[in-house]
């Protein structure tokens, strides 16, 4: 996992509550270490971003088993996801965000939206980000609104479980 108290620890304690197992979690100092020693052999799962491990699962290097989410990824196609799987429970979103400090002027927080809309729109980028594996959310996913409403939903399904496992970031 990268680092303690973020998205792959609570995936990898979430995977391990819903499929009944343990195994060792260990924190590396990013994404690049996880993936040379996977590669390696060394490590024998992670449970983290696709992006990460994106261009050696494309080229055969490792093998992903399931995407942990209701649908196929579309970076992906042929790899199930784990509701496909029997495992609808594992369904777990990695998301990316923008946050301003709070009392940040709404014009300047529609500025930073209108920013990121146009970034959207332009197909260069759109095309630069697919080739990371990363897929804009539909436009109408894409206001402050939109991505406020998603990360309350968030905090409220996974504030509970991450104080009840006793997650802390560090």
């Amino acid at each position: 996992m990268v680092g303690t108290g973020g998205i792959d620890q609570i995936a990898g304690i979430y995977f391990q509550q819903k499929t009944r197992t343990r195994f060792q979690l260990v924190p590396y100092r990013g994404g690049p270490p996880i993936v040379q020693d996977l590669v390696a052999g060394h490590i024998d799962i992670f449970l983290g971003g696709a992006m990460v491990t994106y261009p050696q699962v494309r080229s055969g290097q490792i093998k992903a088993y399931a995407v942990l989410g209701n649908t196929r990824w579309f970076a992906a196609p042929d790899i199930p996801s784990t509701t496909e799987i029997g495992l609808p429970d594992l369904a777990i979103t990695f998301w990316i965000g923008l946050w301003a400090p709070k009392g940040t002027p709404k014009h300047i927080i529609s500025k930073i939206n209108a920013a990121v809309l146009a970034a959207h729109a332009d197909e260069n980028i759109r095309q630069r980000l697919r080739d990371q594996g990363v897929e804009p959310p539909p436009p109408e996913q894409q206001t402050s609104e939109a991505f406020g409403a998603l990360h309350k939903a968030e905090l409220e399904k996974w504030w509970p479980f991450i104080k009840a496992a006793n997650i802390k970031a560090q």
